[in-house]
Order: structure tokens, then sequence, then C-alpha cells
């Protein structure tokens, strides 16, 4: 297990513009460039931003216009060094920084006493023993007993260095989807092993988290950072809840109600990405089927914003889970506004004991 590597995301809208034409092929081509180990693009369902702009499908007018997520992992050296250029490329947005560790060939250990999340960067046809990769493994999750899993497909990406993005008339068989699971260390240790064994070649990184519910079930409460660091560096934390897109509440699905909630109550922004496949608490795996009337699928909602405003968010996701969903917390060493790169270049990791 590799433990220098970092991942970089950044949360912006589909049709934001650079100097030389939007930001998403801007990020993917610089990523490629640069040879990044993994990264993909991910298309959100809705969302909103900082400035309190929502974005979402569910709105004719608005749908050409959805949030989206680029996610990089390499080594904390190859992250740092291609930082500055994506600060180059001057869009409004969230950039945030996270350690993570690499899964290499050796068998995983687990971290002690803690909750941890997998995430899995494989490629969307790759199959194993006639079904689809994804759908092994997400079986493969939930019968080892990890609390959730999640897939999400990629639009664009890089794998070994190598970009591939998705076009109509392709098979798109190496174009990344993401899996990502969470759950007890010790089980989501043993599930990596497995999955190493399973899959052709995964790219898998852990990362340590909380749960804090399951199935309407309070496990937990989300970490209780101070604002800062001991050396005055700014601390940031993660929310994410999985929820199905059949999940309702007060009338529409519950992920739309937690980002109207969070957006009423001054969240810094929020982004919901529809998933494939997966499960979360007691159900069994699902996804999208045909001659299906009501959508199945998973959708995982994240929010990052600073430690104070995180406990007012999730009083507000704590009360809309009562039943349903699975939550976690995770906090985030390094964010920034996009809009503002000579705030963060040179941007530093944060440091804190969980």
């Amino acid at each position: 297990m590799n433990t220098d590597f970092l991942t970089l995301a950044t949360y912006f809208g589909e049709r934001d513009r650079g100097a030389r034409g939007l930001v998403a092929d801007e990020l993917l081509d610089l990523y490629g460039s640069q040879r990044i180990a993994a990264s993909v693009l991910l298309r959100g369902s809705e969302g909103f931003s900082q400035r309190r702009q929502m974005r979402t499908g569910s709105l004719l007018s608005l749908s050409e216009d959805l949030p989206v997520v680029s996610i990089a992992v390499d080594t904390r050296e190859r992250i740092e060094s291609t930082l500055e250029l994506v600060l180059a490329i001057k869009h409004r947005g969230l950039l945030t920084l996270e350690r993570t560790a690499l899964l290499d060939g050796e068998s995983t250990a687990p971290l002690p006493g803690a909750d941890a999340k997998l995430t899995i960067y494989a490629g969307r046809r790759e199959r194993v023993s006639g079904v689809p990769a994804f759908v092994a493994a997400c079986e493969l999750l939930h019968r080892r007993g990890v609390a959730g899993a999640s897939v999400l497909l990629g639009v664009d990406g890089t794998r070994d260095g190598r970009r591939t993005r998705a076009r109509f008339f392709a098979a798109n068989t190496q174009v990344p989807m993401m899996i990502v699971a969470v759950g007890a260390g010790e089980l989501i240790a043993a599930a990596a092993d497995e999955l190493r064994e399973l899959l052709r070649e995964p790219f898998m990184t852990l990362e340590r988290v909380r749960v804090c519910k399951r199935d309407g079930r309070l496990l937990a409460k989300p970490h209780e950072l101070p604002g800062s660091d001991a050396g005055g560096l700014p601390l940031w934390q993660k929310l994410t809840v999985y929820t199905s897109e059949s999940t309702t509440r007060d009338g529409r699905p519950l992920n739309l109600e937690i980002i109207r909630r969070l957006r009423t109550s001054g969240a810094a922004g929020a982004t919901s990405l529809r998933g494939i496949w997966g499960f979360h608490g007691s159900q069994p795996p699902h996804g999208d089927r045909f001659l299906q009337v009501r959508r199945q699928v998973p959708v995982v909602t994240v929010t990052i914003d600073t430690p104070q405003r995180t406990a007012r968010s999730f009083e507000i996701i704590d009360e809309l889970t009562d039943e349903h969903g699975l939550v976690t917390s995770e906090m985030v060493p390094a964010a920034g506004a996009l809009d503002e790169p000579e705030r963060h270049r040179g941007l530093r990791l944060a440091r804190h004991d969980l």
C-alpha cells in the first residue's frame, strides 16, 4: 500500500469555459498530457455552488448546464505539479486535495479501528464470467457485508496515463468508471484483496472515513474538527449521502430535498451524482432494468464546507435520512475556489488526527 498519493477533485459547470474552450476538455487534456495515473469526469444531476447558482437536469431550460466533477489520482509529486496547471485554467468552481493510499499487489491491511472508503477505477465494459465487472464487484462487496457501494459512470478520463472518452459510435470499453464502497475497515480490506483477484488490473485507492448513518440509524456523529490545524492551515469537511433515486421525501427524490434544504440553509455547495448500479444498507445491489417504470439507480450527494457549517448541514441531513440512506464524514485537508487561483498557489495540506 503506497500512502504517498493524492486525489485532486474539481467541481464546476458543464458549460463553463476557459481560454481554450470548455473547462472539462481543458482539464482532461491536461490530465492526459501529464499522464495522470487515473482520472475520471463525472456528470452530475443536480447541485449548487458557493454563489447559490443552481444546476439541475430536472428543468428543461437548465438541462444543458449540469454540474460536473473531475477526479485525478496520482503520486503527491505529480498531483502537486499538475495543480499549478489546473489553477491556470481560470474558471469558477471548487478544488479539493485529499490524501489517499494506492492499493498495490500486496495484501491490504485494514485501517485499525476505522471505517474506510475503497475507490475502484475500471473500464466500463470490463466483464467477469460473462457479467459486467461492476455488477460482479457490487455482489462481492454486498456478500462481504460492506455498508454500501455505488457505481458512477465516467464520460472521459485517463487510465495509466492514457486518455479515453465516451463516443456515441464506439464500444467505450476502457472509458473509466468509479466504484465507491464504504464500510468497516476490516471488511473493506478483505473485499479489496478479493477484488484484486476478481478484476483485471484494478486501480484501487483507500481513504479513511466515518460511517455516520445506515438505514436511518445514527451510528456516529461526524468528526468534530477545528477551523484550522495546529499550524493555522484551514480544515474542511465532506459529507456524502448515498441514497436511491426512487427514495422520496415530501413527494420529491430524497437527494433533491437534501440539496434544496442545504441551499436554503446557506451551505457552501452540494452536488448529486447519479449512479448506474449499487446498494446501501440492507438493500441488495440494484440499478436500471429494461421496461422499469421507476428508476432504481443509486445517487451520491456530496457537500464540502467548513467544519462549523458542516455541523449545521449534518443536522439537516440527519433529519432527512431518518429512514433511508448511508451517510459518511471525511476530513478534507485542502480546498479553494477556482476563480481565486493566486490564493491557492502552493496549496498546503492541513494535518489533523481524526
